[in-house]
């Protein structure tokens, strides 16, 4: 898919418009419009998305699978950026990979939608436009350490429970099944820590348009029901 956000070298093109920035040292391409380094907002992306892509890179190769995690932010997180915490079943072939310690990354996925060009005010004008996609993606790395103590992954599993049980009227907890069947489970999966060395975020809405193209956007996300959150994320992000 073509996108309106191409850029070269310090050079950004949008929408028609020549823009120079300074490049920042990143890892994840990174148009200076849609950075977003407020680590507060980054949290709460990944508290509100909290099923993240854990990619690692190990003796077999490149290994992608999806783990909900949950952000624990303790005096003793490097940097102060917080620490992320999950588990998996120690049948995963990724424990290997864990286990050797080496860098880690988790994407985690905040919302998306397609963009079309008809949506644009200066469609009708020029008709030099394409499609693209909007979304917001945190990404994450650091180092893994593997956690095999049955009290830890207890702690872990009802602190990931809670968070997407505590709205309910009648809230499941992990004392609410048989002890025996806890224990079992336990016993087959173990737990990941990862503290964040490093966390970048990336807001792509739509932010390189004019404010007639903006507002078209948010008017069509709308119109067509396709996404609440990114049509507010849009509004928001001028």
């Amino acid at each position: 898919m073509l996108h309106s956000e191409a850029s070269r070298g310090g050079l950004n093109v949008a929408g028609g418009n020549l823009k120079c920035y300074e490049r920042e040292e990143t890892r994840m391409y990174q148009p200076i419009a849609f950075r977003e380094e407020r680590l507060e907002v980054l949290h709460a992306l990944i508290r509100a998305h909290p099923l993240a892509t854990l990619i690692t890179a190990g003796r077999n190769g490149l290994i992608a699978n999806l783990v909900p995690f949950i952000l624990a932010e303790t005096l003793a997180d490097t940097g102060g950026k917080g620490t992320l915490r999950a588990h998996i079943a120690k049948a995963n072939d990724q424990v290997n990979a864990l286990e050797a310690g080496d860098e880690t990354l988790v994407v985690f996925h905040g919302p998306e939608a397609y963009i079309t060009p008809s949506w644009y005010a200066s469609k009708k004008k020029h008709g030099r436009v394409v499609p693209t996609w909007n979304y917001v993606v945190v990404q994450v790395r650091g180092t893994p350490r593997v956690i095999d103590d049955a009290a830890w992954i207890r702690a872990q599993i009802g602190a990931l429970t809670a968070t997407q049980e505590s709205h309910r009227s009648e809230p499941w907890s992990v004392s609410d099944a048989p002890e025996p069947f806890i224990e079992g489970q336990i016993r087959a999966i173990i737990g990941i820590e990862i503290p964040i060395a490093s966390i970048e975020g990336k807001w792509k809405l739509s932010q390189n348009r004019s404010a007639e193209d903006r507002q078209g956007v948010y008017e069509g996300l709308e119109a067509e029901g396709i996404s609440e959150e990114m049509a507010r994320l849009v509004a928001e992000r001028k």
